[in-house]
């Protein structure tokens, strides 16, 4: 005789099992915070979604989704947000992080990178190699290198040596190109590049320093007159990296690891082919839109690095730990 409760306790097992399954395969969500216009041709926005596509495609039960324009956290947030666990992930200036490690000023500082190749003989340097040990000990991981070129500009005229800087009200990225800045005999305002546009509208500052991108992206040639481009003497180099939280990495299965890896490495090859694209995008729009683009010549740039040396290079090795050996080791770099 066939006992009644059999088939109950087949569609128990059965939906136990399906239970157990649907756990096992339940998907991960990491979230992403960035500052830059969302689905705009912005190449950090870009650099990010491609990783998020990529992730997607490889079938891993994983999910990068992307909160651009400051819509989750606001832009200097960012890296206490991800060791909270507010945020997975994030793409933004290091230096931003510089109040929690102030080594992380390093990787926005006058005149240490010279050059798009240059920053790629950075990335293997044993100066970025003491840079992400300190990320790590932090609480975060570098998933994918960048590195952008930035610029001057200003309402009323062109800047190319430090007594063109003299009264100036000027937004600076970092605490180091700030202290540049006024050693040059500037004042300094330090806000995020995407609140830039509207202080130079409102007249709060007349000039400022940020990436080639972030002078695209944010429009700023609707509210200058003159820009100073890289060129060929660049002084203004910021590293921008793709990060995660240990946290949020530890989570992930191998599988789950292994797609992040990869996305990560094809984003970063990606945007290290727009990175020199993105200089030539800016002269090309500014002059379009009428403003006046000059560059500095040799004379000029061993100027800027004269106050720089005074000012940020001294402040950084007499009162950040280690910061001495850091400048040593990046100017080491030929």
């Amino acid at each position: 005789m066939t006992p009644h409760f059999t088939p109950r306790l087949t569609a128990l097992g059965i939906a136990a099992l399906i239970g157990v399954c649907g756990a096992a395969h339940a998907e991960t969500v990491l979230k992403l915070s960035h500052q830059f216009p969302g689905g705009k041709g912005d190449v950090r926005d870009e650099m990010v979604q491609m990783m998020a596509r990529d992730v997607a495609a490889a079938n891993v039960d994983l999910t990068i989704k992307i909160f651009p324009g400051s819509s989750l956290v606001k832009p200097q947030e960012q890296w206490k947000a991800m060791l909270t666990g507010q945020i997975d992930m994030a793409s933004f200036p290091l230096d931003y992080a510089s109040g929690f490690h102030a080594q992380f000023g390093a990787t926005l500082m006058p005149g240490l990178v010279k050059s798009h190749a240059h920053a790629r003989r950075i990335n293997d340097s044993d100066f970025m190699k003491d840079i992400k040990g300190i990320i790590e000990q932090g609480g975060a991981k570098v998933l994918a290198d960048a590195w952008l070129a930035g610029a001057f500009a200003s309402k009323d005229q062109c800047i190319r040596k430090p007594d063109d800087a003299k009264g100036l009200k000027v937004r600076s990225a970092g605490a180091t190109f700030s202290q540049m800045w006024a050693g040059a005999g500037a004042s300094v305002v330090s806000i995020p590049s995407s609140e830039v546009y509207n202080a130079l509208q409102q007249g709060v500052i007349s000039a400022t320093d940020t990436s080639t991108g972030s002078f695209v992206s944010f429009r700023l040639y609707e509210q200058v007159k003159c820009i100073t481009a890289p060129g060929d003497n660049g002084l203004w180099f910021m590293y921008e990296p793709v990060l995660i939280s240990m946290k949020s990495w530890n989570k992930l299965n191998d599988a789950q690891k292994k797609a992040l890896t990869a996305a990560s490495k094809k984003a970063e090859d990606y945007f290290e082919g727009e990175s020199k694209k993105l200089d030539d995008k800016m002269v090309e729009t500014f002059k379009a839109n009428k403003v006046e683009v000059v560059t500095m010549s040799d004379a000029d740039a061993d100027a800027w690095r004269a106050v720089a040396q005074k000012t940020s290079y001294k402040n950084f090795s007499e009162k950040v730990p280690g910061g001495k050996e850091l400048i040593e080791k990046a100017l080491s770099v030929k």
